[in-house]
């Protein structure tokens, strides 16, 4: 699943392409046959295009926003005129197309036009803690966040609850964890603040970096590395399921305490 990094670096892609400019609009995906969205956005210029944690927003004049999730099987492209798409023209969901480039979401899932309103008063995005990509980090606010839950499931499980805080996903939580030192299957209640913290502190900046450069793979040290040394100890990385979606955890038990 795209992390928050690699939505951020999409929204930093489609913003020159968009922005202050009212673009033409395509939605060719039978999903959403029926929504009329160039008509409810013709005219309209893009005010903003941000992110916050894994979503992406695309804000419209007169309070309409174009909400989108990759989930595990969308990306967003973007491209110069006449350059050819990366995926088929079938498996596009949206376009927005003006006179910088093309602005295309392929594959959804989610991607939905939302109201002022609605989006004020949308749970998911509403319960979503803080991004871990803000200007500031809201470091207060995450550990209440962190402390309002089970203080038994591991930090691994934490750093992955959206509403604890937004962006991090399973590559970032292993990285983060190991960066720390921090061993991800330890009890949340047994990670004083200060550690909690440590991990956000050394996760961070990497992601920044990888939402500047969108070299996601380059920012890697031990995630899908089983079995390899640890370039830290020596001890030999290993993997296993964690959480309900029994996502890949990879950590050294011989640093990682």
């Amino acid at each position: 699943m795209p992390e928050g990094d690699t939505i951020h670096h999409a929204a930093r892609r489609i913003r020159p392409l968009v922005e202050g400019l009212v673009p033409e609009i395509e939605h060719p995906s039978p999903r959403l046959r029926g929504e009329c969205w160039p008509q409810k956005l013709d005219g309209r210029h893009v005010q903003a295009v941000d992110a916050h944690g894994k979503h992406l927003f695309v804000r419209f004049d007169g309070g309409l926003t174009v909400h989108s999730h990759l989930r595990m099987t969308g990306a967003w492209g973007t491209y110069r005129d006449g350059q050819r798409w990366r995926r088929t023209a079938r498996r596009a969901w949206l376009v927005l197309r003006t006179e910088r480039g093309e602005v295309v979401q392929f594959d959804g899932p989610v991607l939905e036009l939302l109201t002022e309103s609605r989006a004020r008063f949308d749970r998911r995005l509403a319960e979503l803690g803080p991004d871990i990509l803000a200007g500031e980090l809201d470091e207060v606010r995450f550990l209440a966040r962190l402390r309002e839950h089970d203080p038994t499931r591991p930090i691994g499980e934490a750093l992955l609850d959206q509403r604890t805080i937004a962006g991090i996903g399973n590559l970032w939580k292993c990285e983060g964890c190991f960066a720390a030192g921090i061993d991800p299957w330890r009890a949340t209640g047994d990670i004083a603040d200060d550690e909690a913290l440590a991990i956000l502190r050394e996760t961070r900046p990497r992601m920044r970096q990888s939402a500047l450069d969108g070299r996601q793979d380059a920012h890697r040290v031990i995630y899908a590395q089983a079995g390899r040394p640890c370039p830290r100890c020596g001890e030999p990385i290993c993997g296993r399921g964690q959480g309900e979606d029994n996502r890949i955890t990879y950590w050294c038990p011989g640093c990682q305490r």
